[in-house]
């Protein structure tokens, strides 16, 4: 049927068929920033973004089909055409810290450093230690 009701009125009029959208993809564009800025939680993105649920859609939506690697990709490529991008990599930092569990470790290969604590694990028991019994094993009758 030609001419006729339904979504063809709509396609020529340059207009999507459905519901018209709520939230302007622009909203949720600076709801996706404004949440990124701040590093909170999506919940705490404010209403005048849209709902944190719309804008977190968008986000994964995007994120899952390449979207934002992409247009990151492109204004870099733009950006570094127009020289404004220095590739100058510089590793050196006046801070590094090992971490908590990192002080003190066992030397590979050199048995003889190793701590009193250490040299009692190769089988021997501690002076004074109780032996341990097996799940299986019944408790001493006394």
């Amino acid at each position: 049927m030609r001419g006729g009701h339904g979504w063809s009125r709509c396609r020529r009029a340059g207009k999507k068929p459905g519901r018209p959208p709520i939230w302007t993809r622009r909203q949720l564009i600076d709801g996706i920033r404004w949440r990124t800025r701040t590093a909170t939680p999506w919940r705490d993105v404010p209403e005048r973004y849209g709902p944190w649920d719309r804008v977190y859609d968008l986000f994964r939506r995007w994120q899952r089909n390449g979207t934002w690697k992409w247009t990151l990709g492109q204004l870099q490529t733009e950006a570094d055409a127009k020289g404004l991008i220095t590739w100058d990599v510089s590793v050196d930092s006046p801070v590094c810290r090992a971490h908590q569990h990192a002080a003190g470790a066992r030397k590979k290969g050199t048995p003889e450093r190793a701590s009193r604590r250490h040299r009692h694990r190769a089988g021997r028991p501690r002076p004074g230690a109780v032996p341990r019994r097996a799940d299986h094993e019944d408790s001493p009758r006394h």
